[in-house]
């Protein structure tokens, strides 16, 4: 199989709304487990997000578009706090079985919601993250949630998501296999990397204002910084 082109047309299992919901909530619970080893978190959060909050030199805000389990938000948001930074975060989710999922901590919190809804309750943060969420979007869907997330923040955007190469491809497909039984952990993670953008290809998708980084070997990073908002 080629991975030369875009799968746009695939679909994920858990994106259905009709999916089973025990695999779903396994899938979700599991995300903990592959977020930290291959999402990047750690070095987003040092290079990006650790000098962003450094900069603002106040309390600052975080939230996490399409948090899903909400284990990236948990994470970002114990760094910082160890680090001496005060931060509270707020992930959302516009689908109730993964908020149903998820587990605040101080300063965390997780409700059912989406970018529309933020902006149209006149929301605004210091940084708005995300993971894994673009690769799922339809063309309209995503140009929407790109603007809806910049205009979100107020200092700094990150959307961090799969780089599509064979090599990952074949390396999550063994890798994962231990922990994926009862689970859509497998199948859709393959899906997700069919339908994930090169570097090149994200670059030709995003508006003005917007660059893209590489992070790790088979990451790709989304960044806005806002202009005279802080």
């Amino acid at each position: 199989m080629s991975l030369a082109v875009r799968d746009a047309q695939l679909r994920e299992m858990m994106d259905d709304p009709d999916c089973d919901p025990v695999r779903l909530r396994r899938t979700l619970q599991r995300f903990a487990i592959t977020n930290r080893f291959v999402a990047g978190w750690g070095r987003t959060y040092r290079n990006l997000i650790a000098p962003a909050l450094a900069a603002l030199g106040r309390p600052a805000t975080i939230l996490d578009l399409g948090c899903g389990g909400g284990d990236v938000l948990r994470r970002v948001v114990h760094a910082a706090r160890r680090d001496g930074f005060e931060v509270t975060g707020l992930g959302v989710d516009p689908d109730e079985r993964a908020i149903a999922t998820t587990r605040p901590m101080d300063a965390v919190t997780y409700r059912a919601a989406d970018s529309r809804r933020l902006l149209a309750e006149a929301a605004a943060f210091d940084i708005v993250i995300s993971n894994h969420v673009l690769h799922h979007l339809d063309e309209h869907a995503f140009d929407a949630f790109v603007d809806e997330s910049a205009s979100l923040a107020t200092t700094l955007c990150i959307h961090s998501d799969i780089r599509r190469a064979s090599l990952a491809y074949a390396a999550y497909a063994v890798g994962i296999t231990p922990i994926s039984p009862g689970s859509y952990l497998r199948t859709d993670g393959l899906r997700s990397i069919r339908r994930s953008f090169t570097p090149r290809e994200l670059s030709a998708v995003l508006p003005l204002g917007w660059r893209v980084e590489t992070s790790r070997p088979f990451r790709v990073l989304a960044v806005h910084r806002a202009r005279h908002r802080a």
